[in-house]
């Protein structure tokens, strides 16, 4: 079987190097090279990696700017924005701009090489504290989006609990056991609800949970 391809852009060369170091221990991944962000389209081009771990904030040009010219590529790798924070401003930017998950600096190294695969196999990577901080942080305060709630009003009763459970950061499985159904159910689901929101991904499909006050109302209720 061939690795995964992962490019890890960051300016940080201590931090390229100890992110390579865990996600280069996975025999199926193989970490192509790292940069910083001014390199970054060139070494997407020149390597093809299928997986780019992405810093937000770095110096020669910021995240957001590198996300912006990967997604306009004829064959855009799965990018994953990395963070020090677990609140960050620049959250809405980059799931706008087709950001396919977000990861702390910290997360764990076996939750790391997991984060990867799922990447890799054309999901999104939604860790719970970053559902729970920054996509929180980014909607908090404000009345439910009217927008969001007539999309969501598409959907089916269940389909609205497989997407409350998306927009608190929980795994497929984690929704299967909660909802008590298939793993392979609960990415049907998934998939209808994406299809139904337009969105590109669960974490754009999280946050119009957020914005629809979806999450809020069903913990309100428990």
């Amino acid at each position: 079987m061939t690795p995964t391809r992962v490019l890890i852009v960051d300016d940080e060369v201590l931090v390229r190097s100890g992110l390579g170091l865990i996600v280069g221990t996975a025999p199926d991944l193989e970490v192509v090279g790292g940069c910083s962000g001014g390199q970054a389209e060139r070494m997407v081009r020149e390597l093809a990696p299928r997986v780019v771990l992405l810093d937000v904030r770095m110096p020669d040009l910021d995240g957001i700017s590198v996300l912006r010219r990967l997604r306009a590529l004829p064959e855009p790798p799965a990018v994953a924005m990395l963070t020090t924070f677990d609140t960050d401003e620049h959250i809405g930017t980059a799931l706008r701009a087709g950001a396919a998950g977000f990861l702390l600096k910290d997360t764990a190294p076996e939750q790391l090489v997991h984060a990867v695969r799922v990447l890799a196999a054309g999901g999104s990577v939604l860790s719970p504290s970053v559902a729970r901080t920054v996509i929180s942080g980014y909607v908090e305060g404000g009345a439910a989006d009217t927008t969001a709630a007539t999309l969501t009003g598409r959907l089916t009763g269940r389909e609205l609990d497989v997407l409350a459970l998306l927009g608190e950061g929980l795994s497929n499985a984690e929704i299967a056991d909660r909802l008590f159904l298939g793993t392979g159910t609960v990415k049907d689901h998934i998939s209808a609800i994406l299809g139904k929101l337009g969105a590109a991904n669960r974490v754009q499909a999280a946050v119009i949970a957020h914005r629809a006050g979806l999450v809020r109302d069903r913990r309100d209720g428990e």
